[in-house]
């Protein structure tokens, strides 16, 4: 009985952290995503998949808005040095 209980509260708890987060790249117009496990704060490194070069990428988040159904996350590109413009939708 405790052994379901236990189970049951972590499938609640722990549900919204299994989703990934879908975006856009501003400037490509390339999909992204930010993989669970990753806190999507003002200066914390976090790692994206970029659809349009088909690898993961570390970045450091410079600053979040939100801008009505979506979420702008600027991040910098620590491998290409590039500051980029994410869009990601607001579920």
């Amino acid at each position: 009985m405790i052994k379901c209980f236990a189970l049951a509260t972590g499938l609640i708890l722990g549900t919204p952290d299994a989703y990934a987060w879908d975006g856009t790249d501003t400037t490509t117009g390339e999909t992204v995503e930010i993989g669970k496990g990753n806190l999507v704060r003002t200066g914390r490194d976090i790692e994206m998949f970029d659809s349009g070069a088909g690898e993961y990428r570390d970045v450091t988040v410079e600053s979040i808005r939100r801008h009505g159904s979506t979420v702008e996350v600027e991040v910098y590109d620590n491998e290409s040095g590039e500051y980029r413009t994410l869009e990601m939708e607001d579920d």
